[in-house]
Order: structure tokens, then C-alpha cells, then sequence
């Protein structure tokens, strides 16, 4: 091997066991290669070169699958986790639990609370308001009626020397009708 390759295996061999620690978990030398590739530059074959040979220092782990080697962090580096450890861990999790329930279900009730108010309030809208928007209502529909009257009226008149039907009229001159949008006027 050149002394620039062996070079280059050497710092690839430090960055790799790096990553491999850092991520804690199996990779191939192909997923490691896309990994680092853009942000280090290292060739395939130095990443290849550096796994193998950190593989044999016993720095990594490798199993082979099929053809395929996989490489992973050696776990004995990791601390393990004492029996009284995880006791005192799963007490957590169960009171975090209790407590995430107590939150939901008192969200719940404030929810339901506040919904049973909104069901029961009917002051909402005053009579006065509610009869001032029906009669505003009225009075919209009542200009929409006159309206589209008139404009009926206008087509048919222009209609009446047109050498072609109302459709085509309408659609040379970008008129749009109620009907075209399935538009009914309320009844008075």
C-alpha cells in the first residue's frame, strides 16, 4: 500500500469508528461510503480498507450476511444499565404515564365542560339581531329575484334577432347563470 493511501486509511479509520459509535448502529461499508461521502470525500475503497481493518483490531464488530459484511459499534464499549437502573427508570415512565393520563382526561372534562356551556347558552344572538338578519335576507333575495329578471329580460330581447341559440350566446359573451352553478333561489 502507498504511503498516501495508508494515510488515508488511517484518517478514514477515525472518522469511521467515530460515525459508528456516534449512530450505534449495524451499517454496510456501501451505507457508510453514502453516508460520509460528501462530507469527508472518502473513496469507496478506503472506507472499505478502514472498516476491515478496524473490524480486525477488534475496534468494530462484523458479521457477514450472505455476501454482504455489516459493521457495527462494538456494544461492550456502552455502559450497561444495572437492575436498579432500569427499576428506577420504569418508576418514571409509569408516574410520567399517570401523570400524561391525568392531563388528557382533565383536558377532556374542561372540553366537555366547555361544550356543555356552548350547548346551553341560547343568548347568543338577541331577537332583535336574529330578525334583523332575516330581514336582511329577504331583502337580498328580493334584489337577486329583480335582478335576474332583468337580465333575463335583457337576453331575451338581444336573443330574439341572435342568428344562434341562447347557449352559444351565453358562452360567446362569458355570461354564467344560476343553473350553471346549481344555484336556487330561497323560497320568500
Amino acid at each position: 500500500m502507498s504511503k498516501g493511501r495508508a494515510e488515508a486509511v488511517a484518517g478514514a479509520s477515525g472518522i469511521l469508528l467515530r460515525y459508528l459509535q456516534e449512530q450505534n448502529r449495524p451499517y454496510s461499508a456501501q451505507d457508510v461510503f453514502g453516508n460520509l461521502q460528501q462530507e469527508h470525500g472518502l473513496g469507496k475503497a478506503a472506507v472499505v480498507k478502514a472498516l476491515d481493518q478496524l473490524a480486525q483490531q477488534g475496534k468494530i464488530k462484523e458479521k457477514m450476511y450472505g455476501k454482504q459484511k455489516i459493521y457495527f459499534a462494538d456494544q461492550e464499549q456502552f455502559d450497561t444499565a444495572s437492575d436498579a437502573d432500569l427499576q428506577v427508570l420504569d418508576a418514571k415512565i409509569v408516574a410520567l404515564t399517570a401523570k400524561v393520563q391525568s392531563l388528557q382526561q382533565g383536558c377532556r372534562h374542561m372540553e366537555a365542560e366547555r361544550l356543555k356551556n356552548l350547548k346551553a347558552a341560547t343568548n347568543h344572538v338577541t331577537p332583535e339581531e336574529k330578525e334583523q338578519v332575516y330581514r336582511e335576507r329577504q331583502r337580498y333575495c328580493k334584489e337577486w329575484r329583480r335582478r335576474k329578471r332583468m337580465a333575463t329580460e335583457l337576453s331575451d330581447a338581444i336573443l330574439e334577432g341572435y342568428p344562434k341559440s341562447k347557449k352559444q350566446f351565453f358562452e360567446e359573451v362569458g355570461i354564467e347563470t344560476d343553473e350553471d352553478y346549481n344555484l336556487k333561489l330561497p323560497d320568500p
